[in-house]
């Protein structure tokens, strides 16, 4: 399985000026709408010092990092939930994503038209959140219908599930995504429905080179605006960060050096993409390669088995699991043994973030 991040926002704010520098997949940028109308697709490492810390011990022949996959969608405009721009399919390919990041323009620029004439991000964050809840209140509302018709012909087991969609439906018409307008009990009744406003949000605040007050004042309001929503928000510099990316490793440390920064922006932006969806990162060193892997925050041990191969799933019978710190402390994989630091886990064992495990197996 898969983890994506679908970056959204409207025309010219920067996505694909981001996604490239994530990526370096080459994605097409041009000051002009709908100049992304497939979405772009960049498999993106995941910044892990641990990895590195467990490599420079166990020096293996190979080391592989865990992913997470970004998705450049098309930019966005009002009355996409009713066909407008790229309508649909815009919103379509959000459907396929496990979070979103949302790129609000937060820098002036006279040569990069905005598709509304003047920035202001907290219009644009109306505007795109707008179009994602009335696709939502139309996917509800004809799923209400559906049910509504089975309970008369005697299937009374989805008057429930009316109730809740009617619930969650009267939420979307004020305003809050169905992120906040769902209890944990209820998220069963909506899962297949995929709405748009259950994924998680960040807020991408792209800003210019070179600060100035009205850049600062829309950063300040759009990180109002994601606080009061319950969002989180990161500030990045779109252009910088591509000047970063396109830099060897040895110039982009100096590069960075200069400017005062520990790290690219972009390497936030993916740990918090990383958070946001829950997850956490294990490890594995079989054979030659040590391995980073992603599960989601309480997958039992049988199930990460199954992230390498399905075979291990079926055939389980049981991990030994060794705590980073404790892996660290002890200097090497014998001296963790010695220690009696690796613990034997059976199936009910839920995988804790860092855990470097060992999975035993029938084939």
């Amino acid at each position: 399985m898969g983890f994506k991040c679908g970056l959204i926002g409207l025309p010219n704010v920067g996505k694909s000026t981001i996604f490239n520098a994530l990526s370096a997949a080459g994605a097409q940028v041009a000051n002009y709408p709908f100049c992304t109308i497939e979405p772009n697709v960049g498999i993106v490492p995941v910044p892990d010092e641990r990895l590195f810390q467990i490599a420079r011990i166990v020096a293996p022949p190979k080391v592989t990092s865990t992913t997470i996959e970004f998705v450049d969608i098309a930019g966005l405009v009002k009355g996409a939930s009713k066909g407008e721009g790229l309508g649909n399919k815009f919103l379509g390919h959000i459907r396929d994503v496990d979070a979103i990041v949302h790129v609000v323009r937060c820098f002036e620029h006279s040569d990069v038209a905005h598709v509304y004439g003047s920035v202001d991000p907290v219009r644009d964050i109306e505007i795109v959140n707008a179009e994602l809840i009335l696709a939502d209140l139309e996917t509800i509302e004809r799923r209400i219908e559906k049910n509504e018709r089975l309970v008369k012909t005697g299937e009374r087991s989805f008057a429930k599930h009316i109730e809740i969609l009617k619930k969650i439906f009267k939420e979307l018409g004020k305003g809050t995504p169905a992120r906040h307008a769902v209890a944990e009990e209820e998220k069963e009744h909506i899962e297949d429905l995929r709405l748009l406003t259950s994924k998680q949000m960040l807020y991408v605040a792209n800003t210019g080179e070179e600060s100035s007050k009205s850049e600062d004042s829309y950063v300040e309001n759009v990180t109002r605006f994601a606080q009061q929503e319950g969002s989180k928000v990161i500030n990045i510099c779109g252009d910088m960060e591509s000047e970063i990316a396109a830099l060897p490793p040895d110039e982009r440390r100096e590069f960075m050096m200069d400017l005062g920064i520990e790290e690219p922006g972009l390497n936030t932006l993916i740990r918090t993409g990383y958070d946001i969806l829950d997850l956490i990162t294990f490890y594995t060193t079989a054979g030659a390669e040590l391995r980073a892997w992603t599960v989601r925050k309480k997958t039992r041990v049988p199930a990460a088995a199954g992230k390498i191969h399905s075979d291990m799933e079926r055939g389980f019978i049981r991990a030994e699991a060794l705590k980073y710190e404790d892996f660290i402390k002890a200097g090497s994989l014998g001296r963790a043994k010695e220690k009696g630091l690796i613990r034997i886990e059976g199936k009910e064992y839920e995988i804790s973030d860092g855990d470097i495990v060992f999975f035993r197996f029938n084939v």
